[in-house]
């Protein structure tokens, strides 16, 4: 089945989408060190770099997602809603009318769905209902429940134009099992430079993640998040200050930046774009191509691959159904 993606981002969504048995017919992304990304680890993607608000889709689409901008709805921004520049909604909802996909999936800050925003949720829904939309609903995913080590909880909202679709449709259930500990994913990456407090590390960073951020380009470099955030990763031993360009060696030692060395036993390791990635769910060998802080906002901003797996094959199931 052919999906179409809208603010493809590093990839998150779309390899989800990919595990789920979609066949990638057109993403858009308006970030060139995204498109990078994209093509770098699947040539054949047709990854369209270009503007949603001027752009179109032309095809036909069993599905069309889009993984639509946090800040105008983020606990951590101004929450304008509508009234934010990066407010995408309008401009995807207007695609998917021309589209006119079997299956949509709109995704963003699990904020969105606040009293604050109870008008354009029901906006959206209208419009959505409007265009012939049935099954509209909001769903609540948190990462944690499929997989990945990290509390990441984002809003979902899918609609179907077939109403049998629509009627067949079930959200994803949570895996039953934890999530996996930080430490035991990364212990392999925190050791392979020698690091002799790995092991002591690992044992210590037996819990989840909290919410990577990646950011955005009005702000500056990479760091781990705001400060109820960054006290969480420090009680996983990670030092939250900013992105390390290796793992601590063998004398506890690594590098952040040109001449700038850390010791890892004086406030613990940083993370590194790998780990970061595998955090956020990524599989080991997706590879991320620019500068550190360009990767780090593509890792941060993404929808972890396993809840968009999820949600693909829920959607993929309910279009299958007799």
């Amino acid at each position: 089945m052919i999906a179409a993606e809208l603010c493809a981002g590093g990839g998150g969504t779309a390899l989800g989408l990919e595990q789920a048995g979609f066949t990638h017919g057109a993403l858009v992304e308006i970030d060139a060190d995204a498109c990078a990304t994209l093509r770098l680890n699947r040539p054949g993607w047709p990854v369209h770099h270009g503007d949603i608000t001027t752009g179109s889709l032309t095809g036909s689409f069993g599905l069309v997602s889009a993984g639509l901008p946090c800040t105008p709805h983020s606990r951590g921004g101004r929450q304008l809603g509508a009234d934010d520049e990066r407010h995408l909604w309008d401009a995807a909802l207007r695609i998917i009318g021309e589209a006119r996909p079997r299956a949509v999936m709109l995704e963003t800050a699990d904020a969105i769905l606040s009293a604050k925003f109870d008008g354009e949720r029901a906006g959206t829904l209208g419009r959505l209902a409007a265009l012939g939309y049935a099954g509209l609903r909001w769903q609540v995913i948190d990462a944690s429940e499929h997989g990945v080590p990290q509390r990441r909880r984002r809003a979902v909202l899918v609609a179907f134009l077939d109403q049998r679709a629509a009627a067949a449709f079930r959200w994803p259930e949570p895996s039953g099992r934890p999530p996996p500990a930080v430490g035991d994913v990364l212990y392999p990456l925190m050791a392979a430079r020698g690091w002799p407090g790995a092991d002591a590390w690992r044992a210590g960073a037996q819990g989840v993640a909290p919410v990577l951020t990646g950011g955005s380009r009005k702000h500056g470099g990479p760091d781990l998040g705001a400060s109820q955030g960054k006290a969480a990763w420090r009680r996983l031993g990670i030092d939250p200050m900013g992105i390390a360009d290796e793992a601590p060696g063998p004398d506890g030692k690594f590098r952040r930046g040109a001449g700038k060395i850390f010791d890892a036993a004086e406030s613990g390791p940083m993370l590194t774009i790998e780990m970061a990635a595998l955090i956020q769910g990524f599989p080991p060998g997706w590879l991320f191509c620019s500068g550190k802080t360009a990767d780090y906002r593509q890792v941060g901003n993404a929808l972890p691959p396993p809840a968009a797996r999820a949600a693909g094959a829920a959607i993929m199931a309910a279009l299958g159904a007799p």
